[in-house]
Formats: structure tokens, sequence, C-alpha cells
């Protein structure tokens, strides 16, 4: 409904587990090589707890997608059953032909049989149990028994435990202390930080094909972040929820308002956690700053789309002004000693960007980082990236996003397509969560003519 609106290809916050938006912070990526590590050099049971909705599913999916072709996968999607169907189970998702009434002892022998005739091809065999923590533990006894299929020097099958926290209090239980004996590695999903919330959101964004200024300012992230407790489940809904509530009111700004309302349309529980007196408080100040909000989503939902319009005015708010210290003659206040920083970095990198466009080939390329239509967001990233790459390499112009004045930030400057592309492949992750891309000089020089 809003990827017009925001200039999006596809919807950036889908719940489904689609590898193409999966984000490698968090330790996500980190974890994600360890496995295919791990199943590489056939290291048995293997165990990936996290909490419900901090990307277990998408780290599977991701896994089934990475390792190579000599890498069969048998995924089991609901492992809640018997010790008596789990080989039927693994023996059907590997289609061998087997009656209903094949006994157990029939069922390990084809799976023996199988396993050895995969690994005469080359070939590795590895079973995904998702939901582990709903298997019973008689199961996964059997799963432990399974794990036992090996040659002389190699394990036929290998088997990775995808589940919620409490499938380690599962594997504590005595009557299953083989097991988890043999579970060689064991991996944890944190919850997201909300740095690493800030760059999710970005992230996901770009790969969306979003190239605008930053649409969660900071305030907006810390509310979500706290909302969302860092499950990135929780993080895409609140966030689609967000730029939906925003659509409704034909505004590209998200702002705390709009937060609030998909949090409650999302029935989370903002407090949880805090005494009851602070509840009262924080009930009472939105009472006190109401504008709507408490209406919810609900309301901004079933209104239509505002028409375009002017650009709103600003209400001011009567504030009870506050007693500073007086200044020295010729003293600077430091906030605006900081503005003033602020403002001549940005006048300085546009200066260097005009002197520098007017001296290269048409054929030089550059890198676009983002583009802000917002000069307090834009001073806020220049301040971010000049802490990983050279402020001379820096460059800004003018540019214009749906109409309206915007500014662009290149960064280097290359002799060929070539030398760009492994530029882009250089660039730190704190970067690269921009979704940065080649930029001619010829092109830029256009765009800039366009827009006079």
């Amino acid at each position: 409904m809003y990827l017009a609106h925001f200039g999006l290809s596809q919807p950036p916050f889908k719940i489904t587990a689609h590898t193409e938006f999966f984000y490698t912070g968090g330790n996500r990526g980190a974890i994600l090589d360890a496995l295919i590590y791990a199943i590489r050099q056939g290291e048995g049971i293997i165990k990936v707890s996290g909490e419900v909705g901090s990307g277990k599913t998408m780290l599977c999916r991701m896994l089934q997608e990475r390792l190579p072709a000599e890498v069969e996968t048998v995924y089991l999607a609901n492992p809640s059953v018997s010790p008596d169907e789990i080989l039927h189970a693994i023996a059907f998702e590997m289609q061998l032909s087997l009656p209903r009434e094949a006994s157990r002892l029939e069922v390990m022998q084809a799976l023996q049989d199988y396993l050895l005739e995969r690994h005469a091809q080359g070939k590795q065999v590895v079973v995904f149990v998702e939901e582990a923590q709903g298997m019973p533990l008689a199961t996964l006894e059997e799963i432990r028994l399974l794990s036992n299929l090996e040659t002389q020097h190699y394990k036929l099958l290998q088997i990775v435990l995808f589940g919620q926290p409490e499938l380690d209090r599962n594997l504590n239980s005595p009557e299953i202390r083989q097991l988890k004996e043999r579970i060689t590695h064991s991996f944890a999903l944190k919850p997201l930080t909300a740095a690493e919330i800030r760059d999710y959101l970005m992230f996901r964004l770009r790969a969306a094909d979003y190239h605008g200024p930053d649409l969660f300012g900071p305030a907006v992230i810390k509310l979500i972040a706290r909302a969302s407790k860092g499950l990135t489940r929780r993080v895409n809904i609140i966030a689609d929820k967000t730029l939906l509530a925003a659509f409704s009111e034909n505004t590209h700004t998200l702002t705390v308002k709009h937060v609030r309302a998909a949090i409650e349309d999302s029935d989370f529980d903002l407090h949880a956690g805090v005494f009851p007196w602070q509840k009262m408080a924080a009930a009472a100040a939105l009472l006190i700053l109401g504008s709507g909000v408490g209406a919810g989503l609900h309301a901004i939902f079933q209104a239509p789309p505002a028409k375009p319009s002017a650009a709103p005015v600003a209400t001011a708010v009567p504030v009870a002004p506050v007693a500073r210290p007086a200044l020295a003659p010729n003293e600077v206040a430091p906030g605006q000693q900081q503005k003033a920083h602020d403002a001549d970095m940005v006048a300085q990198r546009l200066a260097a960007t005009e002197s520098w466009l007017a001296t290269q080939s048409p054929a030089t390329s550059s890198i676009q980082l983002m583009v802000s239509n917002d000069l307090r967001q834009l001073r806020y990233h220049l301040g971010k990236i000049s802490h990983e790459i050279e402020m001379e390499q820096i460059f800004v112009y003018r540019s214009k996003v749906n109409g309206q004045p915007a500014w662009t930030v290149l960064y280097g400057s290359f002799p060929s397509r070539g030398k760009t592309a492994a530029a882009i492949d250089a660039l730190p992750e704190s970067l690269k969560v921009y979704r940065p891309y080649l930029r001619t000089v010829q092109g830029v020089r256009a765009e800039i003519r366009q827009n006079q």
C-alpha cells in the first residue's frame, strides 16, 4: 500500500523468511559462517537457540541456500512426533519408499543404506529440526541414536536443532544427558541492540530499493527497540505499521506518534517490566500530550489517505524558560559551537564537491552512500561516516527527493567501474548498510543540471 509513497520496490518488513533480507549484523552473519563451517567439518549435532521471533527460521533458510550442492538437506518443520514416527518422518523427507507398517529396524536399515550411498557419492546429509523445544524427550533420544550412524572416519548424518530457550532446559534433563554430550556446537541468537536495530531498519529499506534519507530517527528507533525487545519479528511488525501510519497521514516523516499507534495496534506491552506507578505516570503523560494517539492505529488505518497539502506548520507549545548561566563577552554556547561546526562541514563538502566535479572526467566513478532531505540528519550521518573514511573523500551535492530539496552523499573518486566495485566490496559493514552503489560523474552532472 505504501510502496510508491516511500519509493520502495517491495515490502521491506515482511515477517516471512525472505533470504534477500538477511541481516548479517547482531552476530547473525558470524553464526551463519560458523554453522556452515561446522556442517562441512561433519561435527555431528549442532544446536541453535533463540527467543520467538529472533530469526531462527531465517538462519535455517540461509543455511539451506548457502551450503554447497554436495550437502543434501532434510527439513523437519513439525518435530512433535513420537519416537516411532521420527524415523518414518525422516525417511519420508528423504523420499525413501517404505511401507507405513515397516518396523523401526527396517527403517533404520533403509536410512543407513541411503546414507552410505550418499557418502559413496561424496555427499553429506544434514537434518534441520525446527521448533526442537517441542520434541518429546524420547524422540530427542532417538535423534541421538541416528547420530551414531557413521563410517570408520565420518558421521553419515548431521543434525542441527533450532529451538527456543526451552530446548536448553529440555537438554538438561538427566534422561537425555547422552544427547547433550553429543552437541559439538551451540549458538544463541541474542536480541538486537538499539544501534543494531537502526542499521537493521536501514538495511531492510535499502534491500527494498529505498534510496532516500533515513526514515527512522533516533527517538523512533529508541521506542521501537523498547517495544520490540530487540526481536527482529517484532521490529518488522512495528516498522511496517509505522510506515503505514505515516502513509495514511500523507507524510514521509516518521514520528513517535506513528510508532506508538503501531505498537498499540500490535498489542505489544510497551511497559513490560515497569512498576505500576511508572505505568500510571506514562499514561498520565500520554493523556496530557494526546493528539489522537490514544485512538491507536485503528483510526489511522480506517481513514482514507489525506490529499497532498502544503508543508505542515509547527504549533508552538509554551514552555517555561530555563535559566542558563550568562556567557562571557564574545563567548559562544557549546550547542551553537556544534551547530556552527556542522554547518561549516556541510558547506565545506558542497564547495569541495563543486571543485571536484569541475575537474573530473565524465567516466570517473564514485559511490553513492545516501540521500537526505533533512539537514539535521545529513549532519548526523556525515559525522558518522567520517569516523569510517576520510572526510576529504566525502562529496555532497544538492539534489531533490519527490520534488523537495535534498542532499546526496558520495564517497571516493575512481578511474573505472571495476575499481569502484572493488571499493564497494571493501567498505566497512557500517557503511554497507546504506546499500551503496556506483555513480558516474557524468550522471551526477546531469542530475544537477536537471534539478537547477
